[in-house]
């Protein structure tokens, strides 16, 4: 359970559908994993009435779901330890090697207090524990101190080890270095980064890719993912050709 002092029964009667109106466009997206209903409702109503966006998972199966539909979007993550199918530990490995989400801040929640739990989370990948009961001001105190210490210059960029994607400049970076990529194949690298698990066919890249050249056919999905895996050098081996399905990232090595 958390507590807040001064503003107690306005997040006991707010309605989530009301709240979502306040959300602006710029707010920062938290995945919030919190399998108590009361305690996760108010602090997704809390959190949203400081005009954060929330995705609220119940459960590990649905947190999966989401970091993998929403990665893109998700700028912090709130993880209660004890939660049912994959527990917040399992979901924090998940995040830190996952190619779109691994930089993030990850903030554990749990009601257990022993130190040797709190060093394990911080071993895992944790940025901060708080304990149970937490007030609601200091959690938002915490989740804007992990907010402000993330790089204002990396904050839009999608990674996977030391190949980056600027997604405000639209480039690539391999160990720091530029590489020099043409539009359209940086709309394809980004793409896979972007999703990692799906596989795209030639016609899904095509549709992607067609309100930037319009005259395009199918087979030279083939030619751009070429020169773009030459340009990448060693680290050509992210994309991977799913014979008879089409392109997409390499999921070997999400796994590492």
């Amino acid at each position: 359970m958390y507590s807040v002092k001064f503003e107690p029964l306005i997040l006991v009667f707010l309605r989530r559908t009301q709240i979502y109106s306040r959300t602006v466009t710029e707010a920062k997206t938290i995945l919030l994993v919190e399998d108590e209903i009361e305690s996760g409702e108010m602090l997704a109503n809390f959190l949203e009435l400081k005009d954060y966006s929330v995705l609220w998972a119940q459960e590990g199966k649905k947190a999966l779901q989401l970091i993998e539909d929403k990665a893109h979007e998700i700028d912090l993550a709130i993880l209660d330890i004890m939660v049912p199918y994959h527990d917040g530990k399992e979901i924090c490995k998940h995040i830190r090697n996952h190619p779109v989400l691994s930089d993030i801040p990850v903030l554990f929640l749990t009601a257990r207090d022993e130190e040797v739990d709190e060093i394990e989370g911080l071993n895992l990948g944790a940025d901060d524990y708080i304990k149970k009961p937490a007030g609601l001001n200091l959690i938002k105190a915490r989740i804007e101190s992990q907010l402000r210490r993330m790089s204002p210059e990396k904050a839009h960029w999608l990674k996977y080890d030391h190949v980056y994607l600027d997604t405000e400049t639209k480039q690539m970076f391999i160990n720091d270095e530029l590489v020099d990529l043409t539009h359209t194949e940086y709309l394809i690298a980004e793409l896979f980064f972007r999703h990692p698990k799906i596989v795209y066919s030639r016609a899904d890249i095509l549709q992607h890719i067609t309100d930037e050249e319009k005259y395009i056919f199918d087979r030279t999905v083939d030619v751009h993912i070429k020169n773009l895996r030459i340009k990448m050098k060693e680290e050509e081996k992210l994309i991977k050709t799913y014979r008879g399905l089409g392109y997409g990232f390499n999921r070997e090595y999400l796994k590492r």
